[in-house]
Order: C-alpha cells, then structure tokens, then sequence
C-alpha cells in the first residue's frame, strides 16, 4: 500500500494536539500563543523533510530521477544526454569583386536574427561568385535552455546578410544547400526513454534494439526502425524520423551507407550519413547498413454527418488522427492503421455523435518504408 504524505495542514493539527496531549490542563491553543507557534513551526520543518525524502525517493530509480540524478542513472549505461548540435551548410554563395575575400568565421545574419559563421574563405571568382560551408552559431545555453540548434536549419536560398561590411563582397550571402543538422538538446523524457531501453536490452552484438538504440543517440533523431535484409542478405535497413526539425520530422539528406564503409553502394547525405556514420564502428563487422528515410503515405479523410462542427472540434479531430499515425507509423512492411482505431479516435471527441466515415472504408497497410501522415480532412 502506498504511503500517503500528510499535507502541512495536517501536519499542523497533529503538532497541536500531541502538544496538547502532553501538558496537563491546557486548553485550546490561543492564536498567537508560544507554543500553538512552536507546533505550526515544528510542523513546517516536519513538511519540509517529507519534501525532501519525497525527492529522495524519486530520484533513487531511473523511472522518475530528474536532471544530474537521471544522467547518472544512464552513464550506468554508457547512454548520454544529446547535446545541441548546430545546423551547417555545405554551401554558401556571396557576389563581388574578382578576388575578394570574405574571411573564415566572418558573421552572417538570418531575417529573424539567427546567426552563422563562415567555415573557410570565401573567395569569388573569374565567375563573380564564390562560395563556402557555414554553420550556425549556438546561442548561450543561459539564454535558450534548448540550446536553439533546430533553429538554425534552413532551406535552401535562404538569404544571409554580412554582419560587417567586407571590400568587395556585396551584402547578401545565399545558401546553395540546405542547412542541416541542427538539434536542440535532447528532451529529458527521450534521454529517459533511450536510458531504459538500455536498461531493457543489453548489448547483444547488432540486435534490433542495437540497432535502434545507435541511431537515437544521434542528435536530432527521435525514432528508428529497423528492417533486416533491406536489401538482400547481409544488408540491414534503418529508418529514422527527426520530430523536432521543420521538415515535418523527415529526415532531411539522401538515403545511403556509411562514407566509412568501402563497399561500393550509394553513400548517405544529410541526417542519414550522420546515423550512418555514427553505427558504423558499432556495427558487426559483416553487415551493409543502409540509413533510410521513411516514405510518407498521404491519408485523406471524408467524415459526413459533421458539416456544423466548430474549428475546436475539427483541430481536436485533426490532433487524435495524428497521434493515431504517429503511433502506428512501422516502416518495416508490417505496419498497418485499422479503421476500427480511425473510428475510435475520431468518436472519442465530444461532439463527434452521430458521424459517418466515407474514407478511408477499410483497414490501411503499408509497403516497407512507408509510414502513415495525416492528409486533408473533409467534412460533407
């Protein structure tokens, strides 16, 4: 049975009746009498030291310790909070003056007033362009708990102004290739969730938990599956998904292996060369680990018997149905939403009565690498 903490209130009426229990001929305790003082203080102390035993208790399993507690808790496992990474751009094109310079690390500024710093010289050329890789800059961790990493991606042609005037070079610099690779630190309840799978499974030399356990501890990556035999024996598939970026949690780079692996297959860009490269002096030695994004299967709905609901309704509807593919999202080949679980998340709703589902009208599957994305909902 659990132990119920007496609250400060009671704690209070205790103190004041014990106190009165052990003196002879006290009657009730006055107001601002010394010792109905005595107990309330005594009482407060008391409350404060269930407080603290409470955190004790808390942080004695990896269930519920918090901050450095948890992070211990974990390095039991060799598994450590993701830091923020900055997001960087492979190329960076600026206009000027034949010869001119833009230096390594010069500041460059985003609309918003994100920042980044070129990586080597720019230089322009015989063409009037030049170009260079940029990264952004991290913000203080005093100001920006997340660490601002996913901040920093950005597509390509965004454009970037010169912090400072530099001869020759014209103000505006314009990002060829997208700039990737950005993450926040990683959530306290996903370094938990990586830390018990830990726990759960240890090391067995390249299982499926290995597997999924590798490509999570790369920041940015949030899910993973595995898929054996991808393509054809000796090949292993592991698809990722990067929730927190702007690109609806799609990994953002080209499908490949590992640029350290001296086989002759496509090699991964992006968020997949950044896992890919990350198993690879982890994997077995005899596997092909191919590093993939999950392919995005558009689900169209048509709900009649709603045409009055309000926007509250509809955004609610909207929510249950995400969470429902976000669930069920299993790029394996195996995966599959049934309308049944469709039905129930949208009758959970209040004020959902009395609906009718046209479409989809049977259970959903799946091919290997797709997983399931809320398209348009239609109300007739």
């Amino acid at each position: 049975m659990p132990f119920k903490r007496a609250t400060l209130s009671e704690l209070r009426d205790q103190n004041r009746a014990f106190m009165q229990s052990e003196l002879e001929a006290v009657g009730q305790l006055l107001r601002f009498s010394n010792l109905k003082v005595l107990a309330d203080m005594d009482a407060g102390m008391a409350h404060l030291h269930y407080a603290y035993l409470d955190y004790i208790a808390k942080q004695s399993t990896p269930f519920n310790a918090t901050d450095e507690n948890l992070a211990g808790w974990m390095a039991m496992k060799s598994v450590y909070r993701k830091p923020a990474s900055a997001a960087q751009s492979p190329s960076a094109q600026a206009k000027g003056t034949v010869g001119a310079i833009l230096p390594a690390g010069t500041v460059l500024n985003r609309s918003d007033g994100y920042q980044y710093t070129t990586d080597t010289e720019l230089i322009i050329t015989t063409t009037g362009y030049g170009t260079a890789s940029v990264t952004a800059v991290l913000p203080d961790i005093s100001d920006d708990v997340t660490g601002g990493g996913a901040s920093g991606n950005a597509a390509a042609g965004t454009i970037l102004t010169l912090d400072s005037n530099a001869p020759g070079i014209e103000n505006q610099v314009t990002l060829l290739v997208a700039a990737t690779g950005g993450a926040d630190i990683e959530d306290e309840e996903d370094f938990r969730s990586r830390g018990l799978l830990a726990f759960q499974n240890p090391p067995q030399g390249g299982s499926d938990a290995d597997y999924k356990s590798w490509a999570q501890a790369v920041s940015g990556v949030t899910r993973a599956w595995v898929k054996r035999r991808l393509n054809g024996a000796g090949t292993v598939g592991v698809y990722i998904m990067c929730d927190n970026n702007s690109n609806g949690g799609f990994p953002v780079g080209t499908d490949g292996i590992s640029q350290l692996e001296d086989w002759g297959a496509v090699k991964a860009t992006g968020d997949q060369l950044a896992v890919a490269d990350y198993i690879y002096p982890r994997q077995t030695d005899t596997a092909i680990v191919f590093v993939c994004s999950p392919i995005q299967k558009t689900i169209n709905l048509v709900i009649a018997g709603l045409t009055d609901a309000d926007s509250t309704i509809v955004a609610a509807i909207k929510t249950a149905l995400t969470d429902l593919f976000f669930d069920a999202a299993q790029p394996d080949g195996t995966g599959i939403v049934y309308l049944s679980d469709i039905n129930l998340a949208i009758s959970s709703i209040s004020g959902t009565a009395g609906y009718i589902l046209n479409s989809p009208a049977a259970n959903i599957t799946f091919n290997t690498g797709e997983i399931p994305v809320l398209g348009t909902v239609s109300f007739v």
